[in-house]
């Protein structure tokens, strides 16, 4: 990408404005390919209730009947189809809709059997979460499992720190300074600008960046690093995790097959225990766990967690939409008591905030509109990609064959390193993963000029 300096504004390409169309260019060739698949995934996943109905309609969809088969058939019928034992239920809003039962078998290996809540009839049965699971393990790069998937996850919240830098590095370059209009009209001063494609970039950037960096930052609660990280300074603060209530026992944390599914971020693998009381010889029952729902007035849809550990309570995750709708019950399988009602309102404010944000990234919070800018935001993504990779084979050096990237020259001086170290330095300190990366890309960068013969620059 490296141009002529000729009949160029002197503030346009300044030694800071270089140092930063540098980092620019940097930040796009190791991100944007991973950003073009987070948001591929992600944007698909926008619309997963309607992708479930579109490849499972045979599935999910039942004859409308007054009859009603007991809960726990639909269990036993469930783990017969599945091979393993049922881990929880979807409990759908709609008399004519299949329930859905995750089946954990001994393999390791899960599915979800649909189940006819009327007859107790298994529809059919699938690999667990079916395609749109698949799509949201490929948004998280969680695909692979074990060590690899943690690997990647790590990747994701690399990516999501070098894209907020991509963001903030573009904004820099787009600034007009004293060059009025520049973004919107074309320079009449080098026809190889291709005004076109760069204004189609820069404005692409500008108006949609801000919905770039909010899913960027909001998907962090989701990372193995920084989301626990975050997790465990609000449990420390008291801002986060509503307090276990006073006649239960503290919060404990779920072993991965006792996972409550549907509570939420702020809640993910809080469990309650359900002794305190003598069960006698009674086995716990999803129909008794149901009836107390119904009496407590929870709403469906919502998903019954089953333990695997007799101690533990079943939890009961009403499905929102809205962050402030959410409500989980903690109740004893056994007697049917209430261990906990939580609600929106007994959240802390930083919990909040990112329950509020989780539920904006999915599209969820405010409807359509919401859906419809998140997929802007990603649909952007791709058309950045795309009209930066034209600019760059327009701007390509001819020695490009010699070893040449043609990314921009950083040329030395303090004004360059300030410019940026003041974008770069502040979010590699709020996202350590990051500034360690980058770490790592100033290693790299050195290394690469010194294997194309460049002379070594100050400010990279």
């Amino acid at each position: 990408m490296t141009i002529s300096l000729k009949n160029k504004a002197p503030d346009m390409m300044s030694g800071a404005y270089r140092a930063v169309w540098r980092w620019h260019f940097y930040a796009g060739v190791l991100v944007m390919p991973f950003l073009m698949l987070l948001t591929l995934t992600g944007g698909l996943y926008l619309f997963k209730d309607e992708i479930d109905h579109a490849v499972y309609r045979s599935m999910i969809q039942v004859p409308v009947s007054a009859q009603q088969a007991g809960p726990d058939q639909w269990l036993a019928a469930a783990a017969l189809a599945g091979e393993g034992r049922a881990a929880n239920v979807l409990v759908p809003d709609r008399a004519d809709q299949a329930v859905r039962v995750r089946v954990d078998r001994p393999d390791g290996a899960q599915r979800t059997v649909f189940v006819d809540p009327h007859t107790a009839t298994v529809t059919g049965v699938t690999a667990y979460g079916g395609v749109t699971e698949t799509i949201k393990k490929l948004h998280s790069l969680s695909l692979f499992g074990g060590p690899i998937g943690t690997a990647l996850n790590i990747l994701v919240e690399i990516v999501a720190g070098w894209a907020i830098i991509l963001c903030a590095t573009g904004l820099y370059l787009w600034w007009p300074r004293r060059r009025a209009g520049a973004v919107l009209k074309p320079s009449e001063t080098d026809a190889r600008r291709r005004p076109f494609w760069r204004d189609v970039h820069a404005l692409t950037g500008f108006y949609v960046g801000g919905v770039i960096i909010f899913l960027a930052a909001t998907g962090m609660p989701w990372s193995a690093v920084w989301g626990d990280q975050f997790m465990g300074v609000m449990r420390g603060t008291g801002l986060g995790r509503p307090p276990a209530p006073a006649a239960a026992s503290p919060w404990s944390h779920a072993k991965p097959h006792d996972a409550p599914a549907g509570v939420g971020w702020t809640l993910e693998n809080a469990v309650l225990p359900a002794h305190g009381h003598l069960h006698d010889h009674a086995a716990p029952s999803l129909s008794r766990v149901l009836q107390t729902t119904r009496e407590q007035g929870l709403l469906r849809p919502f998903t019954v967690s089953i333990p695997q550990s007799s101690d533990l309570a079943w939890t009961v995750a009403h499905q929102t939409r809205k962050a402030e709708d959410a409500r989980s019950l903690y109740v004893d399988g056994v007697s049917g008591a209430v261990k906990a009602d939580l609600r929106w309102s007994q959240f802390g404010v930083m919990a909040k905030g990112f329950e509020w944000g989780i539920a904006v990234h999915q599209g969820m919070q405010y409807g359509w509109i919401n859906r419809i800018i998140m997929l802007i935001g990603c649909i952007a993504v791709w058309l950045l990609a795309i009209s930066g990779l034209i600019m760059w084979w327009k701007r390509r050096p001819p020695s490009l064959s010699r070893r040449r990237s043609g990314a921009p020259t950083a040329p030395p001086g303090p004004r360059a390193r300030i410019a940026v170290l003041c974008i770069v330095i502040p979010l590699s300190i709020l996202y350590p993963l990051t500034g360690l990366s980058l770490v790592a890309a100033l290693l790299l960068d050195r290394a690469v000029r010194a294997f194309t013969g460049s002379k070594p620059v100050a400010a990279s």
